[in-house]
């Protein structure tokens, strides 16, 4: 299988002109959707919904921003900051979902800056330190085809503002899974070296598919795009061996709590600021 061919069969169905590096169009996504609650929703799941997706978005677009300077090019350094942009966005527009919804009234800086570790529902996967640029593309694809996957169900969920917030996604993770396959074949097919480095990464992130497929279950989905990228990248599917707990329990790694303090840092010091 040719490597353009691993590109082209996941970008498939997606064909439009919008491209990740570029934004997906500045038409604001909930332009004449009705944010009524629909009869029969459970707010409260759907809230809990809406801020664990926008938690996983938000922790991995911190560490993808502590690329920034650090990307082996420069056009990867402006391709990760893209990334992260586009999930900064959907954590926004989730974040103010959740707080129409739960009866607190809570605004989208309260949830990300206003919260101690202890209370995010993010996976663990995407708390972990970047280690090398290899981890970073092999958990990026991992993270990128899972929520892919669930936002790509989601587009018919009951509530039409989540509908549409996933909608969006749907466009942006689409190209956010092909970087990361393009990366995982290139260096999976490169030298000894990077060929040893992806080995390597995809070992570390295997542990974590487990926690994913119980957040969300699409493990068909995801199994199929991981099993695709590593035979065109000549890698060895990775073996899972679980770990206990769950980021959905707000069991987190030691890494969690560091990461939203410089995150947090400003918004807490000032906390009456306008910007």
């Amino acid at each position: 299988m040719s490597d353009d061919h691993v590109y082209l069969t996941l970008a498939e169905g997606h064909e439009d002109d919008t491209r990740w590096a570029y934004g997906t169009g500045f038409e604001d996504p909930l332009h004449g959707v009705d944010s009524a609650i629909p009869d029969g929703i459970d707010t409260g799941e759907l809230a809990a919904v809406c801020v664990a997706l926008a938690d996983d978005a938000l922790v991995l677009a911190q560490r993808l921003a502590e690329w920034t300077t650090r990307a082996p090019e420069l056009e990867e350094e402006v391709a990760l900051a893209n990334i992260g942009l586009d999930l900064l966005g959907q954590a926004r527009l989730l974040y103010s979902r959740a707080g129409q919804v739960d009866g607190t009234g809570r605004d989208e800086d309260a949830y990300a800056y206003f919260r101690d570790a202890d209370d995010f529902r993010n996976v663990r996967l995407a708390e972990l330190p970047n280690d090398d640029f290899a981890f970073s593309v092999a958990r990026l694809l991992l993270l990128s085809a899972w929520r892919l996957a669930h936002f790509e169900r989601l587009t018919a969920t009951d509530d039409p503002v989540l509908a549409a917030i996933a909608a969006k996604g749907v466009k942006e993770l689409t190209y956010h899974r092909q970087y990361a396959a393009e990366w995982v074949v290139r260096l999976g097919d490169g030298t000894a070296e990077s060929h040893h480095r992806m080995r390597d990464a995809l070992e570390q992130v295997a542990p974590y598919l487990d926690e994913l497929s119980t957040a969300y279950d699409v493990q068909d989905e995801v199994g199929a795009v991981l099993k695709q990228v590593t035979e065109a990248a000549g890698l060895p599917l990775p073996v899972s061996r679980p770990l206990p707990g769950s980021g959905r329990d707000g069991e987190h790694t030691e890494h969690l709590a560091p990461l939203l303090a410089e995150l947090q840092s400003v918004a807490r010091a000032h906390p009456d600021a306008t910007w």
